[in-house]
């Protein structure tokens, strides 16, 4: 399972962010071009192109160039995996790691 908690830890540290998240949410109506997201944030370019890289890394963002701007949107496919993620880590399962410890032993 410790390759499984790899795989999903960047798409965690990229939403640990409060910037990054909000623009997650944008993204959740539709695709958006960079220059309608910077104008929700008082931030430079720079700056936001290093979150949308982030983003991107993580899988959880797609990203396409339309002339001297780029595009993103969710990645639909990624999203779900990641909510299928998060739903068997948070609940009990026959293999889980806290099966080791006696003092949380059925």
């Amino acid at each position: 399972m410790d390759d499984v908690y790899s795989e999903y830890a960047p798409i965690f540290k990229a939403l640990s962010d409060e910037t990054r998240l909000k623009i997650v949410d944008m993204l959740s109506c539709g695709e958006m071009c960079a220059c309608d997201i910077l104008t929700e944030f008082n931030i430079s370019q720079p700056t936001l192109s290093y979150h949308m890289k982030i983003l991107s890394d993580s899988g959880l963002v797609l990203s396409k160039r339309d002339g001297a701007w780029m595009k993103y949107s969710i990645n639909q496919e990624k999203s779900n995996t990641v909510i299928d993620f998060l739903s068997r880590l948070i609940k009990e399962k026959d293999d889980c790691i806290c099966k080791k410890y006696r003092w949380n032993s059925k």
